[in-house]
């Protein structure tokens, strides 16, 4: 009994001591990991430029600060490029405003009814998908409104929820006829009124290839700006089949949305072939667990491209950006995880080339997201709303300081307070 005793004594003080080495290492280990995912090491800087030196180019980074200072993004997660993009993708933007529109409606000629939302300035200019629902888009109109612009904000066919298809088709990554009636009749309902083009993502595939297929659509736009766009759906696809960043399991989630989005909208898309065609169309879409599996069961019927190469090749803005002369302002996020590295030699090739363009790549923001806080919690505004605005300034005060006869891919008008 004795013996016994003894033993627990002696074994017993050993125990709190490695009880409290383990809880070091899993404290060291959790610490470790967490630095690892928040990518809290990473330092923050301006973005890196790629851009021609021209004296457009040196007034428009001298006017718009944002694009040489710092982005700084929130302490504590917006380093994770990961963070940005869910917070983005889960609420959009921090205390959304609702900005205050009209919905236009656009018969197209083949039977299709495209829809954007007007949202007229609230504020004096200085110089004198996605949906108009979503909450950064909300944000960016309030911002845009109160700095004296008009705009028209283009919501994709089939993306809103309580719109009905009214022929059997939808969105595609860069089918452009719903942006050119809008842009058609702004140009008729406002005849002094310049354009500036904004695109986000997709969006900003759609804008480029727009301005890109015939040179009439850059009459009367000062500049485009897009944000993050992967430029090539071909080469993305590819990547979206690929486990670094987390790209396959991002892919399954933008699936498992355009599902949804097709499924809402089934009796239209499909109502008009047969019961045989409509479960064997349906039959694939469930079982799809990928974007590009979607798109060749699916999305490429819609304007009758015979592979799913053709219908990537004929989609993507990257064989009609060459084509664009206005001033063209080309932002993306180097930990984007929805943009792999590859397809940023696109834009940056691009800048070197063409003395038209810049191109902003910032070390954060991931995908859309950009925003900008002290710690924790985020500001309603982010850099990306900045940067846009102030960027669109500066190409008005340019155009309304430099001489009548100057010419450089703007329009030799002036501009208006009241922008599209």
């Amino acid at each position: 009994m004795s013996t016994h005793d003894s033993d627990v004594h002696t074994i017993s003080p050993e125990l709190p001591a490695m009880f409290d080495g383990m809880k070091l290492a899993a404290v060291a280990t959790v610490l470790y990991v967490v630095v690892r995912c928040l990518n809290l090491k990473s330092p923050t800087a301006p973005p890196d430029l790629t851009y021609q030196d021209t004296p457009l180019n040196h007034f428009l980074l001298k006017s718009c600060s944002q694009l040489t200072k710092e982005y700084i993004p929130p302490l504590l997660w917006g380093k994770s490029g990961h963070l940005q993009t869910a917070l983005y993708g889960k609420l959009g933007r921090v205390s959304a405003p609702h900005p205050s529109g009209i919905r236009k409606y656009l018969p197209m000629q083949d039977g299709a009814t495209a829809t954007f939302d007007l949202f007229e300035p609230v504020g004096d200019h200085r110089t004198g998908g996605n949906h108009s629902e979503k909450h950064y888009i909300r944000t960016f109109v309030d911002y845009a409104q109160k700095d004296g612009y008009r705009c028209a904000v283009l919501n994709h066919l089939g993306a809103l929820p309580n719109i009905e298809l009214t022929s059997p088709r939808m969105f595609t990554y860069g089918c452009t006829w719903e942006f050119g009636a809008m842009v058609g009749y702004i140009k008729r309902a406002y005849p002094e009124t310049q354009l500036i083009v904004v695109g986000f993502s997709l969006g900003g595939n759609i804008v480029c290839k727009f301005l890109g297929e015939n040179m009439s659509n850059q009459e009367r736009v000062l500049c485009c700006v897009s944000v993050c766009q992967g430029y090539s759906a071909l080469r993305a696809q590819e990547t979206f089949l690929q486990w670094d960043q987390f790209r396959r399991f991002y892919n399954f989630l933008m699936a498992d949305n355009m599902k949804k989005i097709i499924l809402s909208h089934r009796h239209s898309l499909f109502g008009g072939n047969s019961v045989k065609m409509i479960a064997g169309d349906l039959g694939r879409l469930y079982t799809a667990t990928s974007l590009m599996q979607i798109d060749d069961n699916i999305m490429r019927k819609f304007h009758g491209h015979s592979s799913l190469k053709e219908y990537y090749e004929k989609e993507s803005c990257v064989h009609y950006i060459h084509n664009v002369n206005v001033p063209l302002l080309l932002v993306n996020a180097a930990d984007d995880p929805l943009v792999h590295d590859s397809l940023l030699k696109i834009p940056r090739t691009l800048a070197e080339k063409k003395p038209n363009v810049i191109f902003a790549l910032t070390l954060h923001g991931g995908h859309l997201g950009f925003f900008k806080g002290a710690v924790l919690f985020p500001k309603p505004l982010t850099w990306m709303d900045k940067v846009i605005v102030g960027y669109a300034n500066a190409i008005c005060q340019w155009q309304k300081q430099k001489p009548p006869c100057q010419s450089d891919h703007l329009s030799e008008s002036s501009c208006t307070k009241e922008k599209a």
